[in-house]
């Protein structure tokens, strides 16, 4: 293992069928006046806001109600939020969908009461809050992000063109996370599949950096297995719940911070698909998943070794005379054939990117020096023009 560390994650997890029946009494911790956040009203639909109504009640909560949440969460919604939270004061934020409405959620929970600019503060200058904080807590409903047990929070700033991703310390983790793979059930195929991409993307971002092989990497690539083979089920069968309950599960550990623990990471696929998702609008996995295979084979040469092993342990590819060379590559021919095959989005074309973007895109595009290659504005455009 690489260095020292510290690992802590707070929050606590409710799984399972009848994880819901926990919820009124976790709420009870918290003070009288709830703000309730939720996207665009499917979850009226599929029965689970009646259930969170219901359990708000049995805990005795004034309910303030902030719907419409977007995909792409947008600076003007986060204001919104904050001065709701702040007008009401409110002692618990509570966020019943997917990653996009937690993401929300901490980034209102940090921005309610916050002094200066939220959008300069954190997005821009990444600074951590120095002010008060306001608990939040989720409802899952659709898996990919890992937020319901870590800090990270997405905001999309439409008049910059900019995407950005805050990771916010653990004091903004949410205190408790009700995880019911059902509720994922009602989750059209298309947003399924582009958090099922998410997922793998997340653990690759942790797994394709760094040279040594530890404990971290193990744990990743039994992650990556499990996923691949689950996805391939919940593909043909979305109600299989051992599939979906088993990518629910690997979704939480792909992203709590627990496989970057003494490694490097890279997070350039994300820098690139959310600068896409910026222009966009995009899904945010669908942007990762035609940026993915144009931006590890661009690499790849740097970090051979590695993606080798990938090929090996993820996708059981025997060398049998291969190259280090031809093994990598055929790694990456198996994730490409994988992703085809869950009915992914191949081609940035089909997201709406046009070749004389390109540039705009790269300008928008946070370069990290984690990986196995520090890109260039050039390499930029070259991984998005291979994307198209």
């Amino acid at each position: 293992m690489q260095g020292n560390f510290v690992y802590s994650n707070p929050t606590k997890l409710y799984f399972g069928e009848s994880a819901m029946q926990n919820l009124a009494d976790e709420l009870k911790n918290y003070g009288p006046t709830v703000l309730l956040t939720y996207g665009g009203g499917s979850i009226k639909q599929n029965g689970i806001y009646d259930q969170t109504i219901e359990a708000l009640r049995q805990a005795g909560k004034t309910v303030v109600e902030l719907p419409g949440v977007m995909p792409n969460p947008t600076l003007d919604k986060l204001r919104e939020g904050a001065a709701l939270a702040r007008k009401h004061n409110v002692d618990l934020i509570l966020a019943v969908g997917g990653g996009s409405t937690i993401d929300y959620a901490e980034g209102v929970a940090a921005s309610a009461w916050c002094e200066g600019d939220p959008w300069e503060l954190y997005y821009e200058k990444m600074q951590n809050p120095t002010c008060r904080l306001i608990p939040v807590g989720c409802v899952l409903t659709m898996v990919g992000t890992g937020s319901e047990m870590n800090g990270g929070s997405v905001i999309t700033n439409t008049q910059k063109n900019m995407k950005v991703g805050k990771v916010f310390g653990e004091e903004l983790f949410p205190k408790f996370a009700i995880l019911n793979p059902k509720f994922t059930f009602s989750v059209p195929h298309y947003q399924m599949v582009a958090g099922f991409f998410d997922i793998m993307s997340h653990i690759l971002e942790q797994y394709l950096s760094g040279s040594d092989d530890n404990t971290s990497d193990y744990i990743a690539e039994a992650l990556m297995r499990s996923l691949v083979h689950s996805s391939r089920i919940a593909a043909k069968n979305p109600h299989d719940y051992e599939a979906r309950s088993n990518i629910m599960w690997t979704a939480t550990w792909a992203l709590n911070t627990l496989i970057a623990k003494g490694k490097t990471t890279d997070w350039m696929v994300h820098m690139i698909g959310q600068a896409m998702g910026a222009h966009t609008n995009a899904t945010h996995g669908m942007t990762l998943a035609v940026v993915s295979l144009p931006y590890y084979r661009h690499i790849m040469p740097y970090g051979q070794h590695r993606f080798a092993r990938f090929a090996r342990a993820v996708w059981d590819i025997a060398p049998d005379g291969r190259t280090e060379q031809q093994l990598a590559e055929a790694g990456l021919q198996a994730m490409e054939e994988w992703m085809r095959e869950i009915g992914l989005v191949m081609h940035s074309a089909e997201l709406g990117v046009k070749p004389d973007m390109l540039n705009a895109i790269a300008d928008s595009t946070f370069i990290l020096k984690g990986g196995y290659k520090v890109l260039s504005h050039a390499d930029v455009v070259e991984i998005l023009r291979h994307s198209l």
